[in-house]
């Protein structure tokens, strides 16, 4: 029978082995790098209907039964250029060393929107000016590039790639419907897709190698965000 010293010993040191363990504490998908670790917050918001991980029950009509038109889209496509004109030139300007790891990464979308506005113009569609939901996320993003690069850094992250996977399928859909499965360049990208996404990852997982663990917590916990400000531009399509 274990005297009360040598129980008091052995308490100690489990207490230790469970403080330690504590603090080593594995964060979903963390393993595998911190991309992974965004992926797995970003599937919690999405929808089956926009991932097959989603995990959200979804808001209103699945994308399927949307009866988007030409207006409606033109100010999606507005609004959306103006956030990707912001972010481009926030990593061209990189007030903070994060930014330049994140300039020409291949995924830049200002030019092909550009194209596609001026494609528009010339069917005799006019072009509207940015509305309330683009400028309001621009704006954000300015703000936030001057102080918080964690933040910033989840934004780039959830714009670019989403646009890449459930973006691509909406843009399909809506082709279906009003421009007679016209394919824009907003959704075409030079070179292997897949493989520039894989370039950007591993520039991420490096970038927040250098970030303490409360640094990523606080990149994680901007998701809810992203989507918040993404998803009042995506609803410009229906208006």
């Amino acid at each position: 029978m274990l005297s009360f010293s040598q129980r008091k010993a052995r308490t100690v040191v489990v207490s230790a082995t469970a403080a330690t363990e504590k603090s080593k504490k594995r964060y979903p998908g963390e393993a595998k790098g911190f991309v992974e670790e965004m992926r797995f917050v970003a599937m919690k918001l999405h929808t089956r209907d926009q991932a097959k991980e989603g995990e959200k029950e979804p808001e209103g009509q699945p994308v399927g039964k949307w009866e988007p038109n030409v207006e409606g889209y033109l100010k999606f496509l507005v609004d959306s250029k103006l956030v990707y004109d912001t972010l481009e030139k926030i990593m061209e300007k990189s007030t903070f060393p994060e930014y330049e790891e994140f300039r020409n990464t291949g995924l830049e979308r200002s030019e092909s929107l550009a194209k596609d506005l001026e494609w528009f113009k010339m069917q005799g569609y006019a072009i509207p000016e940015p509305s309330s939901p683009g400028v309001s996320y621009a704006q954000y993003l300015e703000e936030l590039s001057q102080r918080d690069p964690q933040a910033l850094i989840c934004h780039f992250y959830n714009i670019y790639f989403a646009h890449t996977a459930g973006g691509r399928m909406i843009g399909r859909k809506v082709a279906e419907k009003i421009l007679n499965n016209k394919e824009l360049e907003f959704y075409k990208w030079d070179g292997d897709l897949s493989q520039l996404l894989q370039n950007v990852r591993e520039k991420l997982n490096v970038v927040a190698e250098n970030w303490t663990r409360e640094e990523k917590n606080h990149c994680l916990e901007e998701t809810e965000k992203s989507f918040k400000f993404s998803g009042d531009i995506l609803r410009l399509i229906l208006s």
